[in-house]
Protein backbone atom coordinates (compact mmCIF):
# COMPACT_ATOMS: atom_id res chain seq x y z
CA UNK A 1 0.00 0.00 0.00
CA UNK A 2 2.86 2.75 0.82
CA UNK A 3 4.35 1.74 -2.50
CA UNK A 4 1.06 2.92 -4.16
CA UNK A 5 1.20 6.01 -2.04
CA UNK A 6 4.27 6.90 -3.35
CA UNK A 7 3.53 6.84 -7.12
CA UNK A 8 0.66 8.92 -5.69
CA UNK A 9 2.55 11.36 -4.28
CA UNK A 10 5.28 11.69 -7.04
CA UNK A 11 2.57 12.05 -9.38
CA UNK A 12 0.83 14.61 -7.37
CA UNK A 13 3.78 16.89 -7.59
CA UNK A 14 4.55 15.95 -11.30
CA UNK A 15 0.74 17.20 -11.85
CA UNK A 16 1.98 20.73 -12.09
CA UNK A 17 3.48 19.84 -15.39
CA UNK A 18 0.31 19.24 -16.92
CA UNK A 19 -1.96 22.30 -14.97
CA UNK A 20 0.96 24.49 -16.00
CA UNK A 21 0.86 23.38 -19.79
CA UNK A 22 -2.80 23.29 -19.76
CA UNK A 23 -2.56 27.20 -18.79
CA UNK A 24 0.38 27.57 -21.12
CA UNK A 25 -1.86 26.33 -24.27
CA UNK A 26 -4.91 28.23 -23.85
CA UNK A 27 -3.49 31.23 -21.95
CA UNK A 28 -1.18 33.96 -23.96
CA UNK A 29 0.91 34.51 -20.61
CA UNK A 30 3.38 37.11 -20.91
CA UNK A 31 7.41 35.91 -20.75
CA UNK A 32 8.29 37.85 -17.88
CA UNK A 33 5.45 36.07 -15.09
CA UNK A 34 6.65 32.96 -16.75
CA UNK A 35 10.28 34.13 -15.54
CA UNK A 36 8.69 35.35 -12.29
CA UNK A 37 7.34 31.84 -11.77
CA UNK A 38 10.27 30.24 -12.75
CA UNK A 39 12.50 32.28 -9.94
CA UNK A 40 9.70 31.55 -7.05
CA UNK A 41 10.07 27.69 -8.30
CA UNK A 42 13.41 27.75 -8.11
CA UNK A 43 13.82 29.21 -4.48
CA UNK A 44 10.74 26.76 -3.12
CA UNK A 45 13.28 23.95 -4.35
CA UNK A 46 16.47 25.38 -3.41
CA UNK A 47 14.82 26.18 0.29
CA UNK A 48 13.61 22.16 0.45
CA UNK A 49 16.88 20.79 -0.63
CA UNK A 50 18.68 22.62 2.29
CA UNK A 51 16.33 22.50 4.90
CA UNK A 52 14.31 19.04 4.27
CA UNK A 53 16.80 16.45 2.00
CA UNK A 54 20.44 17.49 3.02
CA UNK A 55 19.79 18.19 6.83
CA UNK A 56 17.89 14.54 7.04
CA UNK A 57 20.64 12.93 4.93
CA UNK A 58 23.32 14.24 7.28
CA UNK A 59 21.70 13.29 10.09
CA UNK A 60 21.73 9.68 9.09
CA UNK A 61 25.15 9.36 7.51
CA UNK A 62 27.36 12.50 8.40
CA UNK A 63 28.52 15.45 6.65
CA UNK A 64 31.28 13.58 4.01
CA UNK A 65 28.72 10.24 2.74
CA UNK A 66 26.46 13.35 2.08
CA UNK A 67 28.99 15.74 0.35
CA UNK A 68 29.96 12.48 -2.00
CA UNK A 69 26.60 11.35 -3.25
CA UNK A 70 25.48 15.24 -3.14
CA UNK A 71 28.35 16.22 -6.09
CA UNK A 72 27.41 12.58 -7.88
CA UNK A 73 24.04 13.75 -8.40
CA UNK A 74 25.32 17.19 -9.48
CA UNK A 75 27.73 15.54 -12.24
CA UNK A 76 26.00 12.78 -13.14
CA UNK A 77 22.99 15.55 -13.96
CA UNK A 78 25.26 17.90 -15.94
CA UNK A 79 26.85 14.85 -18.18
CA UNK A 80 23.50 14.05 -18.99
CA UNK A 81 22.53 17.69 -20.06
CA UNK A 82 25.59 18.12 -22.14
CA UNK A 83 24.51 14.92 -23.59
CA UNK A 84 21.48 16.73 -24.59
CA UNK A 85 22.66 19.34 -25.27
CA UNK A 86 25.04 17.75 -28.66
CA UNK A 87 21.45 17.13 -30.06
CA UNK A 88 19.54 20.32 -29.25
CA UNK A 89 17.89 19.23 -26.50
CA UNK A 90 18.89 21.88 -23.97
CA UNK A 91 16.46 25.24 -25.13
CA UNK A 92 13.42 23.66 -22.96
CA UNK A 93 11.40 25.95 -25.34
CA UNK A 94 10.62 29.34 -22.75
CA UNK A 95 11.56 31.23 -26.00
CA UNK A 96 9.13 30.73 -28.65
CA UNK A 97 11.33 32.88 -30.97
CA UNK A 98 13.82 29.45 -30.53
CA UNK A 99 10.53 27.17 -30.69
CA UNK A 100 9.96 28.06 -33.90
CA UNK A 101 13.32 27.83 -35.02
CA UNK A 102 13.08 24.05 -34.25
CA UNK A 103 9.37 22.92 -35.00
CA UNK A 104 9.62 19.35 -35.72
CA UNK A 105 11.99 18.42 -33.12
CA UNK A 106 11.23 20.85 -30.03
CA UNK A 107 8.80 18.46 -28.87
CA UNK A 108 10.49 15.73 -28.55
CA UNK A 109 13.32 17.78 -26.54
CA UNK A 110 11.09 19.72 -24.17
CA UNK A 111 9.86 15.79 -22.96
CA UNK A 112 13.82 14.76 -22.74
CA UNK A 113 14.49 18.01 -20.96
CA UNK A 114 10.97 17.83 -18.45
CA UNK A 115 11.95 13.92 -18.17
CA UNK A 116 15.53 14.42 -16.70
CA UNK A 117 13.90 17.52 -13.98
CA UNK A 118 11.48 15.01 -13.01
CA UNK A 119 12.85 11.87 -12.47
CA UNK A 120 15.34 12.59 -9.59
CA UNK A 121 12.76 14.94 -7.60
CA UNK A 122 10.22 12.04 -7.96
CA UNK A 123 12.67 9.72 -6.88
CA UNK A 124 13.59 11.68 -3.64
CA UNK A 125 9.71 11.62 -3.11
CA UNK A 126 10.03 7.82 -2.99
CA UNK A 127 12.94 7.99 -0.64
CA UNK A 128 10.98 9.87 2.17
CA UNK A 129 8.54 7.84 2.32
CA UNK A 130 10.99 4.84 3.73
CA UNK A 131 11.42 7.11 6.89
CA UNK A 132 8.34 5.89 8.57
CA UNK A 133 5.87 5.47 5.40
CA UNK A 134 4.97 9.33 5.76
CA UNK A 135 6.08 11.99 2.69
CA UNK A 136 7.59 15.04 3.27
CA UNK A 137 4.34 17.55 2.25
CA UNK A 138 7.06 20.24 2.05
CA UNK A 139 9.27 18.41 -0.85
CA UNK A 140 6.10 17.38 -2.60
CA UNK A 141 5.08 21.59 -2.71
CA UNK A 142 7.68 22.33 -3.71
CA UNK A 143 8.13 20.16 -6.84
CA UNK A 144 4.61 21.03 -7.64
CA UNK A 145 5.34 24.75 -7.27
CA UNK A 146 8.49 24.27 -9.51
CA UNK A 147 7.12 22.11 -12.29
CA UNK A 148 3.72 24.86 -12.74
CA UNK A 149 6.19 27.02 -14.83
CA UNK A 150 8.38 24.21 -16.92
CA UNK A 151 5.07 23.01 -18.18
CA UNK A 152 3.44 26.32 -19.06
CA UNK A 153 6.30 27.27 -20.85
CA UNK A 154 7.09 24.39 -22.41
CA UNK A 155 3.52 24.33 -23.83
CA UNK A 156 2.90 27.61 -24.78
CA UNK A 157 6.39 27.01 -26.75
CA UNK A 158 4.95 24.06 -28.32
CA UNK A 159 1.76 25.72 -29.16
CA UNK A 160 3.68 28.41 -31.08
CA UNK A 161 5.98 25.66 -32.68
CA UNK A 162 2.74 24.54 -34.29
CA UNK A 163 1.95 20.38 -32.16
CA UNK A 164 -1.50 19.82 -31.90
CA UNK A 165 -3.66 19.82 -28.83
CA UNK A 166 -3.52 16.31 -28.24
CA UNK A 167 0.05 15.99 -28.44
CA UNK A 168 1.00 18.25 -26.39
CA UNK A 169 -1.13 17.12 -23.57
CA UNK A 170 -0.52 13.41 -24.10
CA UNK A 171 3.13 14.39 -24.07
CA UNK A 172 3.09 16.45 -20.35
CA UNK A 173 0.05 13.86 -19.08
CA UNK A 174 2.72 11.05 -19.85
CA UNK A 175 5.34 13.10 -17.87
CA UNK A 176 3.19 12.92 -15.06
CA UNK A 177 2.95 9.55 -14.86
CA UNK A 178 6.74 8.83 -15.10
CA UNK A 179 6.58 10.98 -12.31
CA UNK A 180 4.89 8.64 -10.50
CA UNK A 181 6.38 5.33 -11.66
CA UNK A 182 9.89 7.66 -10.40
CA UNK A 183 8.67 7.73 -6.89
CA UNK A 184 7.63 3.87 -6.98
CA UNK A 185 10.85 3.23 -7.94
CA UNK A 186 12.41 5.18 -5.74
CA UNK A 187 10.52 3.95 -2.72
CA UNK A 188 10.63 0.31 -4.21
CA UNK A 189 14.68 0.09 -5.09
CA UNK A 190 16.10 1.44 -1.49
CA UNK A 191 13.68 0.05 0.56
CA UNK A 192 16.10 -2.74 2.20
CA UNK A 193 19.00 -0.67 2.07
CA UNK A 194 20.51 0.62 5.20
CA UNK A 195 20.25 4.14 6.21
CA UNK A 196 23.60 4.93 4.97
CA UNK A 197 22.96 4.21 1.65
CA UNK A 198 19.50 5.93 1.62
CA UNK A 199 21.02 9.18 3.00
CA UNK A 200 23.26 8.94 0.06
CA UNK A 201 20.50 8.10 -2.47
CA UNK A 202 18.13 11.22 -0.77
CA UNK A 203 21.94 13.22 -1.79
CA UNK A 204 22.04 12.28 -5.10
CA UNK A 205 18.82 13.57 -5.83
CA UNK A 206 19.51 16.79 -4.36
CA UNK A 207 22.55 17.46 -6.37
CA UNK A 208 21.01 16.49 -9.71
CA UNK A 209 17.95 18.93 -8.45
CA UNK A 210 20.40 21.57 -7.79
CA UNK A 211 22.20 21.35 -11.47
CA UNK A 212 19.13 21.03 -12.78
CA UNK A 213 18.50 24.83 -11.02
CA UNK A 214 21.24 26.46 -11.71
CA UNK A 215 21.74 25.42 -15.54
CA UNK A 216 17.79 25.81 -16.67
CA UNK A 217 15.63 27.40 -13.96
CA UNK A 218 17.51 30.28 -12.58
CA UNK A 219 19.33 31.97 -15.96
CA UNK A 220 15.96 31.77 -17.81
CA UNK A 221 14.62 33.64 -14.58
CA UNK A 222 17.24 36.14 -14.70
CA UNK A 223 17.09 36.36 -18.74
CA UNK A 224 13.47 37.47 -19.20
CA UNK A 225 12.67 39.03 -15.41
CA UNK A 226 16.63 40.24 -14.19
CA UNK A 227 14.89 43.23 -12.06
CA UNK A 228 12.73 41.47 -9.84
CA UNK A 229 14.23 37.55 -10.33
CA UNK A 230 15.87 37.46 -7.05
CA UNK A 231 13.83 39.14 -4.70
CA UNK A 232 10.97 36.57 -6.48
CA UNK A 233 13.29 33.79 -5.90
CA UNK A 234 14.09 34.81 -1.80
CA UNK A 235 10.26 34.68 -1.68
CA UNK A 236 9.73 31.08 -2.91
CA UNK A 237 13.01 30.28 -0.39
CA UNK A 238 11.46 31.67 2.72
CA UNK A 239 7.97 30.59 2.41
CA UNK A 240 9.20 27.05 1.87
CA UNK A 241 11.57 27.26 4.95
CA UNK A 242 8.19 28.64 6.61
CA UNK A 243 6.45 25.54 5.65
CA UNK A 244 9.38 23.47 6.72
CA UNK A 245 9.57 24.47 10.03
CA UNK A 246 5.93 24.73 10.28
CA UNK A 247 4.70 21.43 9.38
CA UNK A 248 8.32 19.46 8.48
Amino acid sequence: MTLLFAGLWGAAAGSGLLLGALAGYFLRLPQRLIAGALAFGAGVLISALAFELLDEAFQRAGVLHVAAGFMAGAVFFTLANRLLSAVGARQRGRDTRRAAAAEESQGAALAVGALMDGIPESIVIGLGMLEGGTVSIVTVIAVFLSNLPEGLSGASSMRSAGHSAGRIFAIWGGLVCVTGIAAIAGYGLFSHLSPIWLAIASAVGAGAILAMLVDTMIPEAFAEDHDYAGVITAFGFVLSFVLSKSFG
